[in-house]
């Protein structure tokens, strides 16, 4: 037996609006539309639901008893509507964004506390992870990489303004083992290096003009965060590689030195991406306009 949910909707408005040329009235289509659509569902019942005349209708035992079950279903299935419109309407619910712990440290979260700020009913889940990954299979609404890694299905939105890496050291670090000028220079020092979840080291790019290289650091200390390399680098264990962003407080306050800045290139901003698709939710949607507004 195959029962058409729209069918059953057909039947309690039949008995609320009370009769045929009513509810074809409400539905806007014809009463002989109506008609058929109680008959396609007594027959995929096998029992009569109405009994009609041409100036009366009355409902049977057995349709008596399907309103009965049928009315609360349907009362739930319209809440449940409602609830997604105000859905739409109203930004609610959870923001999932999967991004880079640089990403997430220095444009994400200040933007989210922003956010949350103007959307009291949204809740946001940050996850910070270098790794690309399927945002769709893995239940995010949005992340963030850099522009050439997004893949061709994907809408983007600029996040944030062009990135710079910055090499420092200690004052102390420096005095003691000498000043590099040239990326060479980086040889026989002791090089903090980072180590990617995959397992690959990070390597070091430089340009200057024309002129660019890209060498792998030496070093005795490994670690696998930019707070790590600081820490590291203010304790005078070696010269660190980190965005431009977590270094600048410490080369203001002198306690981080900036080495080889002529020949640190710049590269494109962050990009938020998600999905190509019509409808995003309420809280998704808001959250891009907000992106955009501040950006400008």
């Amino acid at each position: 037996m195959t029962v058409r949910l729209d069918h059953l909707e057909v039947f309690a408005l039949v008995v609320r609006t009370g009769g045929f040329r009513a509810a074809a009235a409400e539905r806007g289509v014809s009463s002989s539309v109506i008609s058929q659509t109680i008959r396609a569902l007594e027959q995929a019942l096998g029992l009569r639901l109405l009994n009609r005349t041409t100036r009366s209708m009355a409902l049977t035992e057995a349709g008596e008893r399907l309103l009965e079950r049928l009315r609360p279903a349907l009362d739930d299935i319209r809440s449940a509507l409602v609830d997604l419109d105000r859905l739409r309407e109203l930004p609610s619910g959870t923001l999932r964004i999967n991004a880079p712990g640089p990403a997430v440290d220095h444009i994400l979260c200040p933007l989210a506390f922003a956010f949350m700020n103007d959307h009291p009913a949204v809740k946001v889940e940050l996850v910070s992870d270098a790794a690309i990954v399927d945002i769709v299979e893995q239940g995010f609404d949005a992340g963030v990489r850099f522009g050439q890694q997004l893949q061709q299905d994907m809408i983007a939105v600029p996040l944030g303004r062009p990135l710079r890496y910055a090499i420092v050291a200690s004052p102390n670090y420096l005095r003691e083992r000498g000043w590099p000028n040239v990326p060479s220079d980086l040889i026989g020092h002791n090089c903090i290096r980072r180590r990617y979840p995959g397992g690959a080291l990070a390597a070091w790019a430089f340009e200057k003009g024309s002129e660019s290289l890209e060498i792998t650091p030496d070093g005795r200390l490994t670690l696998s965060s930019a707070h790590q390399e600081l820490q590291a680098a203010i304790a005078g264990q070696g010269i660190a590689h980190v965005f431009e962003d977590y270094a600048r407080a410490h080369i203001a306050d002198g306690s981080l030195v900036e080495v080889l800045a002529d020949w640190s290139p710049r590269l494109p901003s962050w990009f938020l991406y998600y999905p190509n698709k019509r409808h995003s939710s309420a809280a998704m949607q808001a959250f891009i306009d907000f992106v955009r507004r501040s950006s400008r």
